[in-house]
């Protein structure tokens, strides 16, 4: 291991290691504004420069390897000077109307400026020109605020597959975005928001639903409804201060009450309602092609996550038939809310305003798909990220650390902890086993047995096996079978997965696929920055909210159960079928050439 100074104290640097790098080792922070986790380094921003003895000027900390006896300094005045003046040159052609930027209280740049003690407009240069992107119904664009880190073309190029943004033009002309400078309606852009999760500054945010919301609040003739996916109660404490993956459930709930919601709901409800068709969609496909020998799409791909859902229609328009046919928690929540529960309090649905909280900007866009009005109207009206209630919470005055704790509204509230693990990469399939397994062998799985290891933590596939034994009367065609299932998160992972599956090189039944990497927990729509550590923090506090459920299992959920026995009927019925489900189709014929 090279040994190399920093500040004057030795350190034993990894071999491979860059400067960054080993600062990071030792606790010493290099600023950067193009840098990303576990990614290669661009040194395309330049603000990482550090001093070191014997160059004859600064160089990029995130490019530069390490070398055995290496000097650096970060704090000298040649490298502090030189940073300084890198920020202000990003400043000069930045759009920094700060005061009416919606990240103003979260930019990189306006933050590191603040820190390099930058005070007034040193060079006075010529400005981007505006263009504001808002082609799509879940991110907007706006290039005058972009310093071309190239962040989001790294998420949506190596994370993503996507590769919907790239860089177009030399020095000041360069231009981020799709092809010729198109809009993202144009390019086969999922709607993720990973772009705009990492995005530094204002350049790319999601499509603002609050004061849509807050109209909705002030109508007298509205019903307002709030329903809070998952990975929200693991993430929301963040915007005001709390450490990454503290459980704010019950704080949460009770701040929705105070902004006015008629009643608070929660979408891991319609979570377990998904289990429950899931599985048994499932098990129909099995006995097709097990007991009847019929030609079935399998394995069955979850359709919970809207990002993904995109991808297959643009990418992998041949693999739509092996989508689960089921409508996300949070589109069954709409449909239920406008029907099931309008008839129970015997209002017009057209007087039910449905508002979601998510993680996920892609959400915006799944409630505006134009088959999403089973119940006869807009199933989902509004979709808020967890960023945008807390934009709501301070904006409404609420002391949130001083809220006391309060319970979600029945039924539509209740839920297990299966659901709530539906936040998590591997989550999903989680809870659809434990289900399948109680349904098939008319046994629960032991509350130790419950996590699958193997389909937990953030390694990009994940692949488990499950050989079903002694099954009830019903499923002995199962006897000896191995279920084999796998897990995927982030698009790029996914499309490796199902280019094996395609060529026949993979073989599965049921596949959970997740749009971004760690699943909802990691969302486009969380507080940033979403590092691994934050992953981790999110998802063990997931694991914690459902092992303090009294009830683990989604299909035992006492309100799930009565939703069947007073209205739904039955599983993959015909009501549940127009309500609950849906179809896909290409979009391959969208995307601009």
């Amino acid at each position: 291991m090279p040994k190399i100074t920093i500040n004057g104290h030795e350190i034993d640097a990894p071999a491979g290691s860059t400067i960054l790098d080993a600062a990071g080792i030792a606790g010493i922070r290099i600023p950067t504004l193009c840098h990303l986790e576990g990614h290669e380094a661009l040194g395309a921003c330049r603000v990482c420069v550090v001093d070191l003895e014997g160059a004859k000027t600064t160089v990029p900390a995130c490019v530069t390897p390490v070398t055995d006896g290496m000097t650096v300094r970060t704090n000298s005045a040649r490298a502090r000077a030189a940073r300084k003046t890198v920020v202000e040159l990003l400043l000069s052609e930045h759009d920094g109307d700060c005061q009416y930027c919606g990240r103003a209280d979260d930019c990189e740049l306006k933050q590191l400026a603040w820190e390099l003690g930058i005070r007034e407009e040193r060079y006075a240069g010529e400005r981007t020109p505006a263009h504001i992107d808002a082609s799509t119904a879940a991110l907007v664009r706006d290039a005058s605020k972009c310093i071309k880190c190239r962040r989001c073309v790294t998420v949506c190029s190596e994370v993503q597959s996507v590769s919907a943004l790239s860089p177009q033009g030399r020095g000041f002309a360069t231009q981020i975005g799709p092809a010729f400078a198109n809009n993202l309606d144009t390019t086969a852009c999922v709607q993720c928001g990973q772009c705009a999760a990492v995005c530094p500054v204002g350049a790319i945010t999601e499509q603002r639903h609050v004061d849509a919301v807050w109209a909705a609040l002030d109508d007298p003739e509205q019903l307002v409804v709030v329903q809070t996916a998952p990975a929200i109660r693991a993430a929301l404490g963040e915007c005001f201060g709390y450490p990454a993956g503290t459980r704010v459930t019950s704080q949460m709930t009770a701040a929705l009450r105070r902004l006015g919601f008629d009643r608070v709901f929660d979408t891991d409800f319609t979570a377990d309602l998904t289990i429950v068709e899931e599985a048994n969609e499932l098990l129909h496909r099995l006995t097709r092609a097990l007991v009847h020998g019929e030609e079935v799409a399998l394995p069955q791909f979850t359709s919970c996550s809207p990002g993904w859902i995109n991808f297959a229609e643009h990418f992998f328009p041949d693999m739509l038939d092996n989508l689960s046919s089921c409508k996300s928690p949070q589109q069954m929540f709409g449909a239920l809310a406008k029907s099931y529960y309008a008839e129970e309090l015997g209002i017009d649905p057209a007087k039910m305003t449905v508002v979601s909280v998510m993680p996920c900007t892609a959400k915006k866009y799944e409630a505006a798909r134009d088959e999403m009005t089973d119940s006869g109207v807009r199933d989902v009206d509004y979709v808020l990220t967890t960023r945008e209630l807390g934009e709501m919470i301070r904006e409404a005055g609420i002391d949130f650390a001083a809220l006391p704790g309060e319970e979600m509204d029945a039924p539509l509230g209740i839920s297990t902890g299966a659901a709530d693990i539906f936040a998590n990469t591997g989550g999903v399939m989680e809870a659809a086993l434990r289900t399948a397994h109680h349904v098939i062998t008319g046994r629960p799985l032991p509350t130790d047995q419950m996590h699958v290891a193997p389909l937990a933590g953030l390694e990009g596939v994940k692949e488990a096996s499950v050989t079903i034994t002694d099954p009830v009367d019903a499923w002995d065609f199962l006897d000896g079978v191995e279920v084999k299932v796998a897990v995927a998160h982030g698009l790029g992972n996914t499309r490796g997965l199902l280019e094996r599956i395609r060529g026949g090189k993979a073989t599965y039944h049921f596949v959970e696929v997740m749009t971004c990497p760690g699943g909802c927990i990691g969302g486009g729509g969380q507080p940033r920055m979403t590092t691994d550590d934050v992953r981790r923090a999110r998802i063990e506090a997931i694991y914690e909210e459902d092992e303090q459920k009294p009830i683990r299992m989604s299909h035992e959920n006492p309100a799930v159960i009565e939703l069947y026995e007073r209205f739904l009927e039955k599983p993959l019925g015909e009501r549940s079928h127009h309500l609950l489900h849906t179809f896909y189709e290409s979009r391959m014929k969208e995307v601009a050439l």
